[in-house]
């Protein structure tokens, strides 16, 4: 794919959500770590409505230190790996009190070196709480760039560095959140909606190639 066509796809996604962001509910950033540590093989919307029962009491890592691991799993034990999930939740809020004053770091290497917090989870929070450009390579976002030929990889890491080097800088800081999106509600795993896609024309899809040469043809 070309710079020209990546920078239409992106500027297109751009029109139809000016101001993407996460669909994970949260008021700081601490939560924002929690809830993203608890999305892991579990949608956005079943992590909200478990958070939703504890973070008007969890607010700090203290609080959830003193909440505790068994409590903690009682309110999550409707997601996946409540278990692990929820005692990763509670030693990464140890780690934040220990290392950094209860303050979630600014840094990629202590975002990482948390319980339970790896790339992905550090990449979204480096950018929806300090508004950094990165790219959270989730299912949908892999998805998306190798099926549309964006940025086509073996694995989430090289398609984040091919994402990094390609987009377009302006578009940057919210394309992680254009492409999980559009993966989420359009371009979808098993029959993607491409009669409702935005970026039809630019796509590079095998089998809509297919549909717009045989359209252009008739």
């Amino acid at each position: 794919m070309n710079s020209e066509k990546r920078r239409l796809i992106f500027a297109k996604l751009a029109r139809e959500n000016p101001a993407p962001k996460t669909e994970l509910d949260y008021g700081n950033p601490f939560q924002l770590v929690i809830a993203v540590l608890l999305s892991a093989q579990t949608t956005d919307k079943a992590v909200n409505l478990a958070t939703r029962r504890f973070f008007p009491v969890v607010q700090t890592p203290q609080q959830l230190v003193d909440l505790g691991v068994a409590a903690l799993e009682a309110h999550i034990k409707t997601i996946g790996l409540f278990r692990n999930k929820a005692k990763n939740a509670v030693a990464a809020a140890q780690q934040l009190i220990e290392r950094h004053g209860g303050e979630v770091p600014h840094d990629r290497a202590a975002l990482e070196a948390l319980p339970g917090v790896g790339r992905k989870t550090a990449n979204v929070v480096l950018n929806e709480a300090f508004g950094e450009a990165t790219f959270a390579v989730d299912t949908h976002v892999f998805r998306v760039a190798n099926r549309m030929k964006l940025a086509p990889g073996k694995n989430v890491d090289e398609v984040e560095r091919k994402l990094m080097k390609f987009t377009p800088p302006e578009f940057l800081k919210s394309a992680h959140h254009w492409l999980i999106l559009h993966g989420r509600y359009t371009c979808v795993a098993r029959t993607p909606k491409c009669a409702q896609c935005v970026v039809f024309d630019e796509c590079e899809y095998a089998p809509r190639r297919k549909l717009r040469d045989a359209a252009s043809c008739g």
